[in-house]
Parts: structure tokens; C-alpha cells; sequence
């Protein structure tokens, strides 16, 4: 079922991740929020109206026509949470506490600090933003772990204030939103969300005036979370006007598997990757011959396995997947290199020695045992990860996505930065910015 390819024939496709189409309409969407504002209760600026988000939000099914709300409240992702099964309620809870721990070391990583420079200090400055807008998908499947990834890694970031957008909301969401702690639950979805969490949007009050029905949704500050094409159009029209985590293409999967791997379990991880969506993809690279042969028979009794819709959409998946044979092992980590794939697994004989040479990803698993979907289920790492060979120059969801590290610079002795001042008058008329020269000047003794 793995189309099989030559090292020659694989090359790595940057595709834009944003559709045309789901642009256009993202861009109409956020153009009707904008163009609906009123003044907010408790900040200086506008926001959007609720009655606009409300309109949308019923006219594209997210919330049934006769709700009067886009806002969950509190009280019910409790309710959901506690209508949980005791196992259920202590995964979620198992979840959780890995993702948080992980999130919190990343967060004790870099800290302020500061050095000597000429005549005084410089340092760095390391502070949460204020508030931190989180999508979790609410399509085909419910996707709580996105929950726990995006809105746990913000509170570990230190943001005060976070928002979770989710249309649909299962209950299992709810739940995850419930344990995460996540300050408002928006049961809205694609660009709304995305342009809500954006632009703000401003509280609803009663006719009278004195009772607020909706609360005020604060303009976030930066927006994460994986989504659909009119999500990611959406976050594309944004950037700028706030932070984004990436803008993230279909997921996939490359497993470097030699000799010694298991073709059951590489067959299972290629599977567990292609049910994502029908244009996910799953790739096998391996220097043996009968590794290949082997995991494609499994793939082919596995998927058949599957129940529906789950078959469908992996058989899709796998249209457009492939396996490579490669000389030896160094030729298979080129190989991956080449594609920095979003998750890679290694499965050799040394699979820590193969790993430690290889360059780009967004994850890696490393071992039989350390299957990608431990990590898509709260091992600790976030599973928010660079698609489309964006892993060469960046890496996926974490705490410094919230945090902003800033510069500062003091001078207290104007005689010991004497050298510095020379240096910059010297440089600025190089560059022929004598406006910048003379400031310098006006430092010297």
C-alpha cells in the first residue's frame, strides 16, 4: 500500500499551507467581525460586537440558532469533568500533570540575566503575555489532548489570562478545559474563533444595562493551536496584528526503521498517522528490503482492521504515502533530513546513535518502545509540531511561544563607555547617518 520511491525521486515540497479558497472566505469573515465593533467595559480600545459573532457563529452552525450564548460557562466543563469515569478522570488528570511539568521546566530554562558593558549593565527580560488565545479542533474527532497542550503550556508561560475556542465542544473537551484551567471556553470554531480571540470581542449586557449576559473577551495577545484550512487561513491574516504559533500544513510521519524493527509496530505507528486525515502522510525509510515488504503487508492487514470512518480515511492517506529503500543508514537519515518531517521515529538497532545524527523534525521518537502517539497523548513534549519541512528552522508549541524576551541596557559611568561612544560616532558615518553620529557626540566628555 506504501507507493515505493527512490532516494533520487524524493524532494521536499514546500507547499503553502493556506488554502485560496478558505483565505477568501476566512478573509470575509474577519472583515464582518471588524466591521461590527463596540467600545469594550474595561479596555481603552473596541472589540468586536457579540451580536456579529453571535450571527456568524449560528449562521455556520457552530451554536444552534435559538442559543444566545457562544460563551461555556465554567460550572459546565465542571459538570463534564464530573461526568467522567473515575479511569477517565485520572487519565485526564495523568495528562495533564506530564504536559505541565514538561511545560514548567521548559518555562525555568531561561531567565532574566544580565552582563557588564562598557560603563553599565545589559540584560534580557523574560515575561509571560498578558493573554494567550488556544484552538482545539472540534471536527471529525474531538481532540481534548490539543486542549491540555495549548492551554497548560500558556498558564506554565505565566500568561494571566487564557482563552480556549472549540466548536462543538465534546464533553471530554469540556473536561479538558475544566483541568487546564482555561478562563473562557469558546464554543465557536474556524476564522470566528480565530478572529474573536484576535480582535477581542465585547461584553453583551442586558436591555436595561445592568447585567452583563456575555463577558468581554479580551484581544489576545498571541493564538495557537492546530485547526482547519480556514483556522490557518485565518491565523495568516492575523499574524502580525497578534503572535501565532506556525501555520501548520497536514500532519505526518517518517519512521527510520532498519533490519531489526518490528514490522507490526512500524506498521501500526504508519496507520496511527494516516487516520488523522485523508491528506496526512505516512512515509517508511529503511536500508532492508525485507523491513519493507514486510511493514507494507501489515499496513495492508492492519488498515482492513480498522473500524469506519477511521478505515476510509487512512486507505486516503495512504494514496499519498511511501516507503524508500535506501544503501545504509546514513542515505535514510539524509533522506529524513531532506523532508524534516513533522514526527520521526527511529527503530534500529541504535536507534539513540541515529538519532543524535539526525538534524530536522518537529519531534522525535526515539526506541520501539517510544511510539509517536505517546506523545500525541501527554508524555510530556507538545504534540503542536512544524509540518511541510518547516522543522529545518523552527520547532513546535512551547513555552516560549508565550514569553518575550527583551533587551535593556543602562549606562552609569559616562567616562568607562567613552571607547563605545568613539565606536558608534565612527560607525554611524559609515553608514552615512550622521543624525545618528551626532546623538553619539552628545555623550562624549
Amino acid at each position: 500500500m506504501l507507493t515505493r520511491r527512490t532516494p533520487q525521486e524524493v524532494q521536499l515540497e514546500i507547499k503553502d499551507p493556506v488554502d485560496p479558497t478558505a483565505l477568501s472566505q476566512a478573509k470575509a469573515i474577519l472583515d464582518e467581525l471588524k466591521s461590527n465593533t463596540v467600545s469594550t467595559q474595561s479596555l481603552t480600545s473596541t472589540a468586536c460586537s457579540p451580536d456579529a459573532l453571535l450571527s456568524i457563529a449560528k449562521r455556520l452552525g457552530d451554536i444552534p440558532s435559538d442559543n444566545d450564548t457562544y460563551i461555556v460557562s465554567p460550572s459546565q466543563c465542571q459538570t463534564a469533568f464530573d461526568s467522567l469515569s473515575e479511569v477517565e478522570k485520572k487519565s485526564l488528570l495523568n495528562i495533564h500533570h506530564r504536559v505541565k511539568v514538561f511545560a514548567e521546566a521548559q518555562r525555568s530554562s531561561v531567565v532574566d540575566m544580565e552582563v557588564d558593558i562598557p560603563g553599565g549593565k545589559a540584560g534580557q527580560s523574560v515575561s509571560p503575555c498578558r493573554a494567550a488565545g488556544c484552538y482545539a479542533p472540534g471536527g471529525r474527532y474531538p481532540l481534548p489532548s490539543s486542549v491540555i497542550m495549548t492551554v497548560v503550556t500558556a498558564r506554565a508561560a505565566g500568561c494571566p489570562y487564557v482563552i480556549l475556542a472549540s466548536p462543538k465542544p465534546a464533553p471530554i473537551t469540556l473536561a479538558a478545559a475544566h483541568v487546564a484551567k482555561a478562563d473562557v471556553v469558546l464554543c465557536v470554531g474556524g476564522a470566528q474563533a480565530i478572529g474573536s480571540m484576535a480582535y477581542g470581542v465585547s461584553a453583551k449586557l442586558s436591555n436595561d444595562g445592568n447585567e452583563v449576559i456575555i463577558p468581554e473577551v479580551p484581544p489576545c495577545d498571541v493564538i495557537v493551536g492546530p485547526g482547519n484550512k480556514w483556522v490557518t487561513a485565518a491565523k495568516s491574516i492575523v499574524n502580525g496584528y497578534c503572535g501565532i504559533d506556525m501555520l501548520a500544513g497536514p500532519s505526518e510521519v517518517l519512521v527510520i526503521a532498519d533490519k531489526t524493527a518490528d514490522a507490526r509496530i512500524v506498521a501500526a505507528d504508519l496507520i496511527a498517522q494516516a487516520e488523522h486525515d485523508v491528506v496526512a502522510r505516512a512515509i517508511l525509510v529503511s536500508d532492508d528490503e525485507g523491513v519493507i515488504s514486510e511493514v507494507d503487508k501489515e499496513v495492508t492487514s492492519q488498515v482492513e482492521a480498522l473500524p469506519e470512518p477511521n478505515r476510509s480515511t487512512a486507505m486516503e492517506a495512504l494514496k499519498q504515502s511511501f516507503s524508500i529503500l535506501c544503501k545504509d543508514i546514513d542515505e535514510c537519515i539524509a533522506m529524513s533530513d531532506k523532508l524534516a518531517p513533522e514526527h520521526l521515529e527511529i527503530q534500529t538497532a541504535n536507534s539513540q546513535e541515529v538519532a543524535n545524527r539526525c538534524a530536522n523534525y518537529g519531534g522525535l521518537f526515539i526506541g520501539t518502545n517510544c511510539a509517536e502517539v505517546l506523545g500525541d497523548y501527554g508524555a510530556g513534549p507538545n504534540h503542536t509540531l512544524p509540518t511541510g519541512g518547516t522543522g529545518r528552522y523552527t520547532g513546535g508549541l512551547s513555552v516560549f511561544n508565550f514569553l518575550r524576551i527583551r533587551t535593556w541596557m543602562r549606562i552609569d559611568n559616562k567616562e568607562d563607555c567613552q571607547e563605545m561612544v568613539e565606536d558608534s560616532v565612527r560607525m554611524a558615518r559609515l553608514e552615512g547617518l550622521e543624525g545618528h553620529a551626532r546623538a553619539a557626540e552628545k555623550r562624549r566628555l
